[in-house]
């Protein structure tokens, strides 16, 4: 376990450490861990194989602590200098009796109790039991007193009984206004696409209708130019056989 610390510190004080974790390192006892790290909050000692919590530091800002899969049968009053602690799992050891839990009654912060797996909870009042002698407790197995299952956060120890602020409620007033103005601008943007085409398609009529006029103008023209063709080729022969008079009585 020493071994482990010094190389989970990575060249840090102890003091500076908030969490450490020494899971699967094998000790039967609390061995290198001393009361120099007092600023950690959270510890983690699961499948150590401990058969006591002997020795355990005084952890004045522990929060959470993981004691699962061990062979811890008692001794949990080594514990009563964490006074912050709110998060603590038993899991998987050797607890048999309610007695043994006696000195978790000083932890008047804490919320969620893991017992899972250990002989205690055979009891038929078990559950019943560990809630009235532990008031400040919200979760034991992971459940609350209705059976309800908690988060894992809140297993963590990092829930509230309040909630800090519902979300504030959306102002119908502005909704509607920004509704309406929506609403106008898209009648507005209408409006204008309906202008748009009209005048679009009243240029086009224009233009069609100065083309046929223009046409029809040319087409008179040249009638006009055809009927006047016309009368001079029958000026010139009404004038053709008065001019063979003339010739034939010079000759």
């Amino acid at each position: 376990m020493e071994k482990r610390i010094e190389l989970e510190k990575r060249g840090r004080n102890p003091d500076q450490i908030t969490e450490l974790n020494l899971d699967n390192c094998r000790s039967t006892t609390i061995v290198g861990l001393t009361d120099e790290f007092v600023g950690l909050e959270a510890l983690s000692l699961i499948n150590v194989g401990l058969t006591s919590l002997k020795g355990f530091p005084k952890l004045p800002n522990l929060r959470r602590l993981e004691l699962s899969d061990n062979r811890i049968s008692g001794g949990l009053n080594a514990l009563s200098s964490s006074t912050k602690l709110t998060s603590l799992n038993l899991s998987g050891n050797k607890i048999k009796d309610l007695d043994t839990l006696e000195p978790l009654k000083e932890f008047k912060m804490l919320r969620s109790l893991d017992l899972f797996n250990c002989d205690v909870t055979t009891r038929e009042d078990y559950r019943e039991k560990v809630f009235q002698f532990l008031p400040s407790l919200k979760y034991l197995d992971g459940y609350d007193c209705d059976d309800r299952e908690a988060e894992d956060d809140e297993l963590n120890g990092n829930d509230e009984d309040e909630e800090s602020g519902e979300e504030a409620p959306e102002n119908e007033d502005d909704e509607g206004v920004e509704d309406e103005g929506g609403d106008e601008g898209e009648e507005e943007d209408e409006g204008e696409e309906d202008v748009g085409l009209d005048a679009i398609y009243k240029d086009n009529l224009d233009e069609e209708s100065e083309g046929e006029d223009y046409e029809g103008v040319g087409d008179d023209s040249d009638e006009d130019l055809d009927e006047e063709e016309d009368d001079g080729e029958e000026v010139e022969e009404e004038e053709s056989p008065a001019r063979g008079k003339k010739r034939k009585m010079e000759d």
